[in-house]
């Protein structure tokens, strides 16, 4: 069974993609941008503020398809500067600090809107106990 979860973003119908999908146990969230509400950037100029809004969104996200945070084992951190990495994970460890997903920073020259500083993708695996296939 294939559920996708939308956050809303202009964006979305517009180049087909969902912020989030979920396929079984596993839930995949795309790379997410940090908009305001209102589709405008939010936090113009600052990294830090930009990837708590970008986890604020996924968060949503993971909830919506009846997840949380713990159930998240991989994030990617995508910034215009890497030497914005400090502030982007004082974000993440704030989101993350107990839960320790597998992440990476990387450095990308452009995000489609100039103004992000900060673009952040997860993958998650629902947790638990498998139910045993009959056969």
């Amino acid at each position: 069974m294939r559920t996708l979860i939308s956050s809303g973003s202009p964006l979305e119908p517009q180049i087909g993609f969902s912020r989030a999908v979920r396929v079984g146990n596993l839930l995949a969230i795309a790379g997410t941008a940090p908009m305001a509400a209102d589709g405008s950037v939010a936090a113009p100029g600052n990294a830090y503020a930009q990837t708590r809004r970008c986890l604020e969104i996924i968060s949503a996200a993971i909830s919506a398809a009846g997840l949380g945070l713990d159930d998240v084992i991989r994030t990617r951190v995508m910034l215009t500067n890497i030497d914005n990495w400090r502030d982007a994970a004082r974000a993440h460890g704030e989101y993350f600090a107990a839960i320790r997903p597998a992440c990476t920073f990387v450095e990308v020259a452009r995000f489609i809107d100039r103004g992000w500083l900060v673009e952040v993708e997860a993958d998650c695996v629902v947790q638990g106990v498998l139910e045993p296939r009959t056969p």
